[in-house]
C-alpha cells in the first residue's frame, strides 16, 4: 500500500515495478489501475517451479564454474562464526572475509546465470547438494550444518533457489535494443529486504546504479522467525536447515546494507537491527510509513467518546497468539472489579476463516465466558456479557474508523509487534491508548499514551483504571495522540520524504552512460546536467517527466517538448551579419 502511495505522490517521476510474488494468491490478486507515470510492470514468482530460460549450453565449463561459485556460498553459510569486526560482515560474529567470500560467490552465480540462462536446475542438481554436503563437513562448521543429513540438505538447496532466483531473471540488459531493463534507470528502490534487493544490488554492480533500500518490518528477523515457525506455519525446521538458511540470510541483509547509497528504516526498531547487522549509520535515515488519515478524519474531529462509550475499552486487530488476548481478558477481569460498568468490545479485523488459526480464538472465547459470566437482572431475564467479540464489515461496526471510535480507550496487548498500525490508526481517532512495551510502541506513542511491560495483566489493568476514571485526561491525550499522527504518519510526509531523497541520490550518485549518435560514435554533451531536474520540461514519453526508473536509453527517448531559455544555447549568427565592435562599446 504505501508503494502505491509512494508512486501516485511522485508524479514527476517514471517508474518501472519489479515485482516478486510470494504465493498464488498475490498474484491472482491483479494490479488494479495503475497510474500513468508507471511505465510498466514485470512480474516473477518465488514459489512453484521456475521458469526455465533459453540459454547456451555450457558443458563441463558451465558446470566447473558453478561448482567454484556455489562452493564458496556453500563454504560462507557453513562457515564457523568468527571474531570479525561487525562493520559490514554480515550476522553478528561474521568476519569480514567471511562477508566478502559471500559477495563474490553471489555476483559469480549471477553472471554465471547472465552468460548460460539461468541457474535453477544447477542450483537444485545433485552437484549443489554434494557441494552443500562437503562445506558442511568441514572442520570448524557449526554444529547445526555438520548434523545435516541429506533431507535437510534438499531442503536447504530448494530454498536456495527459490532465493537465488532473481539472478537468472531477464530483467538485466546492456542498454541496446529497445528493452533495457535496468540497466536504463536512474535509482533502484527495493521496498523490502531478502530476495527482492538482489536485483538492485547487480545494477548497481552492473551499472553504477544508485540503490535505496526501505524496510518497515526487518526481514532478516522475519527469516528467523520463519524457521522458527517452519514454512507453512505448522511444524519447526529442523535444526541444520534453520542454521545454513538464517547464515544466508544474514549474509545477504549485511550484503545489502553494506552496498546500498541510503537505507531508511521505518522507526527506531528497525534501525537498531540494521545497524547490529552491519549497516553504517551515516547511511540510516528513519522515514515513517505514511498512512491515509483522510478515513480517520471524522472520528478524530470528533474528539472525545460519545456518552455511553467514554467506559468501553476497545481492541482491534487478529485474534493470534502474538497480540495477546488471554493477557487482555485476564486484565479486563481486574479492571471490572472496580469498575464494575466497564465494557470490553473485542473486534477482529481478519476477513474470511484460517482453519490453522481457529484454536486461538476459540481459546479466547472460551475463557472470556469462564470469566465473565452473562449477568441477568432476575431469574428470568437474558444476561449481558460485558465482552462481545465482534468482526470488523458487520453492522455495528462497519468500517475501521467506526471500530476505534466505539470506545473511550483503545488498548494493545500485544508481546510481538513491530510497527504498530492500529496504533496510528487509533491516534488518528483521537483516541487515549493503552499499550505494551514493545516493537516501535514508544517511538510511535511520544508521551500521548500509556505504555506497561507485556504480559504484565495487573499494569494493564492499571492504565486502563487511570484512563477510564479521568474523561478530561482521556480527550487530552487522545488530542495529543491525534495532532502527533498528523505531524510524522501521513501519506504527505511519507512522499516528501522520500522526493528529497530521490533527487538527493539521483544529484550525488548519478548514472555515468555514454551517448551515442546516429553512427554509434559517442556523443558528447548530449544529455545536460538539467535534464535530472524532474518537471514538466523535462517530459517524456507521457508528459510527465523522467528521472527515475527510466523506461529505456537516453539516446533512444523522445526529445523533452519544452526546453527553457535558460537552458538552451544561443544560435550562431551568420557571418558578416552581427554588429561592429564600435557600435556595441567592445
Amino acid at each position: 500500500m504505501w508503494c502505491d502511495r509512494l508512486v501516485r505522490g511522485l508524479a514527476q517521476h517514471e517508474f518501472e515495478v519489479y515485482a516478486l510474488g510470494r504465493d498464488p494468491g498475490q498474484e491472482a490478486g491483479g494490479w488494479g489501475d495503475l497510474p500513468r507515470n508507471v511505465g510498466w510492470v514485470r512480474t516473477a514468482p518465488l514459489w512453484g517451479e521456475p521458469v526455465r530460460r533459453p540459454g547456451g549450453r555450457g558443458g563441463r565449463r558451465q558446470r566447473r564454474r558453478f561448482a567454484e561459485h556455489f562452493g564458496e556460498l556453500a563454504a560462507a553459510i557453513s562457515a564457523p562464526y568468527g571474531s570479525g569486526a561487525p562493520h559490514g560482515s554480515g550476522a553478528p560474529g561474521r568476519t569480514t572475509v567471511q562477508a566478502d567470500r559471500f559477495a563474490n560467490a553471489l555476483h559469480g552465480l549471477a553472471d554465471l546465470a547472465g552468460e548460460y540462462g539461468g541457474l535453477s536446475a544447477a542450483l537444485r542438481s545433485e552437484d549443489a547438494v554434494r557441494t552443500l554436503e562437503r562445506a558442511c563437513r568441514t572442520l570448524g562448521a557449526p554444529h547445526g550444518a555438520q548434523r545435516a543429513r541429506v533431507a535437510d540438505l534438499l531442503t536447504v538447496t530448494e530454498a536456495l533457489e527459490r532465493a537465488l532466483r532473481p539472478l537468472s531473471l531477464d530483467w538485466y540488459g546492456d542498454g541496446a535494443g529497445g528493452d533495457p531493463g535496468l540497466s536504463g534507470v536512474d535509482l533502484c528502490h527495493a521496498a523490502t529486504g531478502g530476495a527482492a534487493v538482489l536485483p538492485g544490488l547487480l545494477a548497481k554492480r552492473r551499472f553504477g546504479t544508485p540503490l535505496l533500500l526501505t524496510e518497515y518490518g526487518v526481514r532478516l528477523r522475519e527469516c528467523y522467525l520463519a524457521g522458527a515457525a517452519g514454512a507453512a506455519g505448522g511444524r519447526p525446521l529442523p535444526g541444520p536447515v534453520r542454521t545454513l538458511l538464517a547464515a544466508f540470510h544474514g549474509l545477504l541483509a549485511a550484503e545489502a546494507y553494506a552496498r546500498a547509497d541510503l537505507i531508511t528504516p521505518g522507526n527506531t526498531h528497525t534501525r537498531r537491527w540494521q545497524e547490529r547487522c552491519g549497516a553504517e549509520r551515516e547511511r540510516l535515515r528513519t522515514v515513517y510509513p505514511g498512512m491515509d488519515a483522510a478515513r480517520f478524519a471524522e472520528v478524530g474531529e470528533r474528539g472525545a467518546a460519545q456518552p455511553g462509550d467514554d467506559r468501553t475499552l476497545v481492541w482491534v486487530g487478529r485474534i493470534e497468539p502474538p497480540k495477546d488476548v488471554i493477557a487482555l481478558l485476564h486484565a479486563f477481569a481486574e479492571v471490572r472489579r472496580w469498575q464494575p460498568d466497564a465494557r470490553l468490545r473485542i473486534i477482529e479485523t481478519r476477513r474470511g476463516e484460517d482453519p490453522e488459526a481457529d484454536g486461538y480464538p476459540a481459546h479466547c472465547r472460551a475463557l472470556a465466558d469462564h470469566l465473565f459470566p452473562d449477568e441477568a437482572a432476575d431469574a428470568h431475564s437474558t444476561g449481558d456479557n460485558p465482552v462481545s467479540f465482534e468482526r470488523l464489515g458487520d453492522p455495528e461496526v462497519p468500517a475501521l474508523a467506526d471500530a476505534y471510535g466505539a470506545g473511550g480507550v483503545v488498548v494493545l496487548s500485544s508481546v510481538v509487534e513491530g510497527f504498530p498500525v492500529g496504533l496510528v490508526e487509533a491516534m488518528f481517532c483521537g483516541r487515549a491508548t493503552v499499550s505494551t512495551d514493545v516493537g516501535a510502541v514508544c517511538e510511535v506513542i511520544g508521551g500521548t499514551g500509556l505504555v506497561v511491560p507485556p504480559r504484565n495483566p495487573r499494569a494493564l489493568a492499571d492504565a486502563c483504571l487511570a484512563l477510564l476514571s479521568d474523561a478530561e485526561r482521556c480527550a487530552r491525550l487522545g488530542a495529543a495522540a491525534r495532532a502527533r499522527a498528523l505531524e510524522l504518519f501521513t501519506v504527505e510526509q511519507n512522499v516528501a520524504a522520500f522526493r528529497g531523497i530521490y533527487l538527493e541520490l539521483m544529484s550525488h550518485c548519478p548514472v555515468r552512460r555514454e551517448e551515442v549518435g546516429a553512427g554509434g560514435g559517442p556523443l558528447p554533451f548530449a544529455r545536460p546536467a538539467e535534464a535530472h531536474v524532474p518537471g514538466r520540461w523535462t517530459a517524456g514519453r507521457d508528459g510527465d517527466g523522467f528521472g527515475h526508473w527510466l523506461p529505456g536509453p537516453a539516446a533512444a527517448r523522445p526529445a523533452p517538448e519544452h526546453t527553457p531559455t535558460w537552458a538552451t544555447p544561443p544560435a550562431p549568427e551568420p557571418l558578416g551579419v552581427g554588429p561592429r565592435p564600435s557600435e556595441e562599446g567592445a
